[in-house]
C-alpha cells in the first residue's frame, strides 16, 4: 500500500510539472533566479527602483522578509564598482535579519547607465558622494521609519563610511568596516612588497621584471592606472584579492545572470568603473585616517587574514588604537578582500551575531523565532 501510494504520489507531481518541463520556451535564467529570490513574506519588501539623491536618479536595491527588521546600507566599492549585480550570489540569508539596501552609487552601474556622464564629471568628488550618502541615510530613515541604521562600507565605500562615521554617529546603530582604508599609501606599498615576495618565492620572472620596473612603489611618481594596474594584476594573481584564486571572474561572471540587471546595465559595468577611476582614483589614493583616532559610534571591522588589496595589517593597527563606544575586529582566516563572497556562511554569522544584536536591544528588530525544545 505504502508504495502504491508513492508511485500515485510521484505521477501526480510529473503531470503537474509536465506543461513546465515540457513547455516550447524556457524561462530566461535571470527569471529564474528572480523568481526563486522573490520576497513573498506579508511584512517584506522588495524594490528595485531610481530615486533623487544629489540632484539625480540613483538606484537602489531594497529587499527583507520582514520591515521590522533593521536597515543595512551597503556602500560598494571600486570606485565604480557596484555590488548589486553579484549580490543575489550571497545576500539571500541576510534579507531574514535586516532589510539589506544595494546602492548604486554615483558614476556606476545603474546609476551611471542611467545619468549623462559628462554632465556628473564635475560633480564626481569625495565631498559630493558624501554628500549623497548622508542623503542617502536620511532617505532611508525617513522612508522605511527608522531612527538609526547600520552602514557597511567595503573597499573604497569604507572611506565614504568613514566620513559618515565621523559626520553622523547619531544615525548610525553601528559602522561595519569591511576591508577597511586607513593610509592608501601605506597600503599600496605593503600590497608591492608582497606580490613582489610572492614572484621571487615562485620564480615568477615576468611578474618580476614588471614589478621591478615600477620601483619605488607607489614612490612620488603618481599612481597612473598602468602603474596601478601592474601591481594589481600580480597582487590579484596571488591571491591578494581572493585568496586561492587568480582573479576575480569567478565572482565578475555572475553579474551576466543577475535579475536586477539588463544586459545592456551589466555591459556599462565596466564604462561606469573607467569613469569613477578616473575621478576618484586619486582622491581614494589620497585617503588617510591615521588621525582619526576615536568615533562616537559603535565600530565593527571585518579583515580578511590575507588581504592586500587593501592592508589588513595597516586595519588592524588602527583599530587596536581607536576608541569607540564599543568595538569589535573579526578576522576572516580563509579570505582576502571580499569576504562575503569568499566565506559567505561565516560572513552570514558575524552580522547576525555581532551586527544585529545592537538593533534588537535598542528594539529595532522582528522578534527571534520561537524554539521549542522536546
Amino acid at each position: 500500500m505504502f508504495r502504491f501510494r508513492t508511485l500515485l504520489f510521484a505521477a501526480a507531481t510529473l503531470l503537474a510539472a509536465a506543461p513546465q518541463a515540457f513547455a516550447d520556451t524556457q524561462p530566461s535564467p535571470r527569471s529564474i533566479i528572480a523568481e526563486a529570490r522573490k520576497i513573498v513574506s506579508p511584512n517584506g519588501v522588495e524594490e528595485l527602483k531610481p530615486i533623487t539623491i544629489g540632484g539625480i536618479q540613483q538606484w537602489i536595491s531594497v529587499r527583507g522578509r520582514d520591515r521590522r527588521n533593521p536597515i543595512l546600507l551597503v556602500l560598494h566599492g571600486g570606485p565604480g564598482s557596484p555590488t548589486m549585480p553579484v549580490a543575489y550570489t550571497f545576500q539571500s540569508p541576510w534579507e531574514d535579519y535586516f532589510t539589506v539596501v544595494e546602492w548604486d552609487q554615483r558614476g556606476a552601474g545603474k546609476t551611471y547607465a542611467s545619468n549623462d556622464p559628462k554632465a556628473l564629471a564635475s560633480t564626481m568628488t569625495v565631498e559630493q558622494m558624501t554628500r549623497d550618502a548622508e542623503e542617502m541615510v536620511q532617505y532611508l530613515r525617513k522612508t522605511y521609519g527608522k531612527q538609526k541604521i547600520f552602514v557597511l562600507g567595503h573597499s573604497w565605500g569604507s572611506l565614504l563610511g568613514m566620513n559618515l562615521a565621523q559626520r553622523h554617529p547619531e544615525w548610525l546603530y553601528a559602522y561595519i568596516g569591511v576591508g577597511q582604508i586607513v593610509n592608501s599609501h601605506k597600503s599600496e606599498a605593503e600590497g608591492y612588497d608582497f606580490v613582489l615576495a610572492q614572484a621571487r618565492e615562485h620564480g615568477n620572472k615576468e611578474a618580476e621584471k614588471e614589478l621591478l620596473a615600477l620601483a619605488p612603489y607607489p614612490g612620488d611618481k603618481p599612481l597612473t592606472f598602468e602603474r596601478i594596474g601592474v601591481q594589481r594584476k600580480w597582487l590579484n594573481f596571488y591571491g591578494g584579492l581572493t585568496f586561492g584564486r587568480k582573479d576575480y571572474n569567478y565572482a565578475a561572471n555572475t553579474e551576466y545572470l543577475s535579475p536586477d540587471y539588463t544586459d545592456k546595465e551589466v555591459n556599462s559595468i565596466d564604462a561606469g568603473g573607467l569613469y569613477s577611476l578616473t575621478h576618484l582614483l586619486g582622491p581614494m589614493l589620497a585617503a588617510n585616517f591615521d588621525n582619526v583616532t576615536e568615533l562616537h559610534c559603535p565600530v565593527i571591522i571585518f579583515d580578511g587574514r590575507h588581504d592586500y588589496a587593501v592592508s589588513h595589517t595597516l586595519a588592524a593597527s588602527w583599530f587596536a588604537a581607536l576608541k569607540a563606544p564599543s568595538k569589535k575586529l573579526i578576522w576572516f582566516d580563509d579570505a582576502s578582500h571580499m569576504m562575503m563572497e569568499e566565506q559567505p556562511g561565516r560572513f552570514l554569522v558575524h552580522l547576525v551575531d555581532d551586527v544585529r544584536p545592537i538593533a534588537v536591544a535598542a528594539g529595532d528588530a522582528a522578534p527571534d523565532e520561537t524554539v521549542e525544545s522536546h
